[in-house]
């Protein structure tokens, strides 16, 4: 048994399995940039940025400066009952990064988990209504009324929020207006259903993904994030943008939700954020985030050595002009992909805004290949390159934005062996299917 065969095996008899989603018996030694090392030293390709966590890669040289000087001294280990400079610094910058208007007020948390949750409850509570609306397939979190309003979760086996009601995220890929519906009679169906719900007068809140990622990386129809904002502006009800996972710069534009020229009443963010470490915010209005006071305790949350991460975060998205960097690298990529699986029948829609790209994978009949999927990000591991799939058959792809065009190509070809060697037979399933993946 090799090093990593055997620190996974430790693994499998040590750590708690109700918090691991596996592909393949990854087992990882250290990182540097868009590279990880597995223990033995084998060196593996990263296109998933830890689900877009590590999205200025791993060990960035700005972003572990920072932690080390905030963690030689600490300004104590939490914001609950304390302030410290650098828990209002990143504070007062998200405001100032984040559109807005009227007075407003900055939730700090760990993970988009607990950012989307506090949201939730918060507007419940300022509102006096109880009924969400989301949307199908969607991801808000893996903890309380966020978990409960998660589609993919419930798909899941979760039991959903008993005041929950989702409505269908449109797909012009694959419309449920029907398979000749154009974009804007999908977009329109969806639209409508969200206005028969929020016309009963009872919502609270309205909690959107601007690009469904675990959902299957379905990015919307243009007009449709500006239209949910329309008819919450015409109901009275809270918009809240969930930025978590694809907003800031991945996107190719600072904020997702900018694709639709839009300002929500409340964005929550993490993964990025962080820099690899446990950060989430909400920024929303003062009226729903100011109350009541201790109704969202985190002992550590705001603490000096997180928000130092973060605050150095912000600084290298803005002065390193990460939002070009990852548009430009994304149509790359994109342009890539399509060359290298171009005569490819099993190789479905690919999709993508900046570095938040989805390559679908489909059976011989055009139908989404579960079973494809698993065999081919495993047999990407087998050659060196990480990455994981959403929404059943579709390849996510989420490398670190500082990516280079020579790891863009790599990446490319890379993947294109994989599909090819996983539809001639190469791999061995039964290895394969020992992981369970989404």
């Amino acid at each position: 048994m090799n090093a990593s065969d055997l620190l996974y095996a430790r693994d499998m008899q040590a750590v708690a399995g109700i918090e691991k989603l596996r592909f393949f018996p990854l087992a990882l030694q250290s990182g540097s940039g868009v590279w990880l090392v597995e223990e033995g030293g084998r060196k593996l390709l990263d296109l998933t940025s830890t689900w877009t966590a590590a999205g200025l890669g791993h060990g960035h040289p700005r972003i572990t400066a920072a932690i080390c000087r905030a963690a030689q001294a600490p300004a104590g280990a939490g914001g609950l009952s304390a302030v410290h400079r650098d828990s209002v610094g990143l504070a007062e910058e998200l405001l100032a990064l984040t559109p807005g208007t009227g007075e407003r007020r900055v939730y700090l948390g760990h993970a988009g988990s607990d950012a989307n949750d506090v949201v939730l409850r918060a507007c419940r509570h300022a509102t006096g209504r109880r009924r969400i609306l989301a949307f199908r397939h969607g991801y808000h979190g893996g903890i309380g009324t966020a978990m409960r309003v998660s589609g993919v979760q419930i798909d899941a086996g979760v039991q959903a929020d008993p005041d929950l009601y989702l409505a269908r995220y449109p797909n012009v890929v694959h419309p449920h207006a029907g398979p000749d519906a154009t974009p804007e009679a999908e977009r329109d169906a969806s639209l409508l259903e969200v206005e028969r719900e929020l016309a009963r007068g009872d919502i609270a809140c309205l909690m959107v993904e601007p690009i469904l990622s675990d959902g299957g990386l379905i990015i919307p129809p243009v007009g449709f994030l500006a239209g949910l904002q329309a008819l919450c502006r015409r109901y009275g009800v809270m918009l809240a943008c969930d930025e978590v996972k694809v907003g800031l710069c991945r996107p190719g534009t600072m904020h997702a939700f900018e694709a639709d020229h839009i300002v929500p009443d409340i964005v929550t963010f993490g993964k990025v954020l962080g820099g690899g470490l446990p950060l989430s915010a909400a920024v929303g209005p003062r009226e729903i985030l100011d109350g009541p006071p201790a109704a969202a305790l985190l002992t550590t949350a705001g603490n000096p050595i997180c928000t130092a991460a973060g605050r150095e975060v912000l600084r290298v998205l803005v002065e390193e002009d990460m939002a070009a960097r990852s548009k430009q690298a994304g149509e790359r990529l994109i342009k890539a992909l399509r060359q290298a699986t171009q005569h490819m029948e099993r190789v479905g829609n690919i999709r993508g805004q900046g570095l938040a790209i989805g390559l679908e994978l489909l059976d011989g009949e055009g139908k989404p290949d579960r079973q494809l999927a698993q065999m081919v990000v495993y047999r990407a591991w087998e050659l060196g390159v990480v990455l994981f799939y959403v929404g059943g058959h579709v390849l996510e792809i989420t490398p670190p934005m500082t990516i280079s065009e020579c790891e863009i190509e790599l990446a490319a070809d890379t993947l294109y062996n994989a599909i090819r060697d996983s539809l001639s037979g190469v791999v061995n399933y039964d290895h394969v299917c020992r992981f369970s993946g989404w």
